[in-house]
């Protein structure tokens, strides 16, 4: 027997669509700071953070992916975007040869150092300015409680456990094929010269594809 549908309130419907529109709008405008003061996307940014922030600012690439916030295909894809850009390395796992991890180069970390002072601005503006201290930590509880409600399953953070590198490669094991028809469909449009700005020294990625949207958030 079919359930019934719970069809949303007026107040739950007013809930929904001011969360995707507060959503929009904040990613919006982080997205476009990145890109017009650094010439990367959100995506490729927040690659670069977790790499840095982690010992020896480099992790397994299933480790990567669980702290990031796109699909493994994605990830393969941002990371060969900014290893092509001299800011990313992979090497192979010294105790198993299928396994990958990627580590942020000085170069890389460089660019970071630049991007940084003008997102956290930009973050302030658009999120933490808006709020009293006490909305803060509430969204903090909200974002939390609707995190540990996804089927994704993705917890805050680095995962609890260390993998293998056997175990990093396994759970991307589908991924390289899916990533290179994600690649192929991402260059169709690449995007133009003028998408792009340069700051402190820092050239844009000219190749990055417009496709690539679902790595701004």
């Amino acid at each position: 027997m079919t359930a019934p549908t719970r069809w949303l309130t007026a107040e739950e419907q007013r809930c929904w669509r001011l969360l995707l529109n507060a959503c929009q709008s904040l990613f919006g405008a982080v997205d476009a700071q990145l890109l017009r003061d650094s010439g990367l996307p959100h995506g490729y940014y927040e690659v670069l953070v977790h790499l840095s922030e982690a010992p020896d600012r480099s992790l397994r690439m299933s480790q990567l992916a669980a702290a990031s916030t796109f699909s493994k295909s994605r990830l393969s894809h941002a990371v060969a975007r900014l290893e092509e850009r001299g800011w990313v390395t992979r090497r192979d796992c010294p105790t198993d040869r299928r396994g990958q991890i990627a580590q942020l180069t000085d170069a890389g970390y460089a660019v970071l150092v630049t991007a940084a002072p003008g997102h956290v601005e930009q973050v302030h503006r658009s999120l933490i300015d808006a709020l009293t201290h006490e909305q803060v930590s509430q969204l903090i509880e909200i974002s939390e409680a609707i995190i540990a409600a996804s089927p994704a399953g993705r917890g805050l953070g680095f995962p609890e456990s260390e993998p293998t590198c056997a175990d990093a490669e396994a759970e991307a094991g589908c991924a390289e094929a899916e990533a290179e028809a994600d690649c192929a469909a991402a260059e169709a449009d690449p995007p133009t010269a003028g998408d792009y700005a340069r700051h402190g020294g820092v050239a844009p990625i000219a190749d990055l594809a417009a496709g690539d949207a679902d790595l701004a958030g």
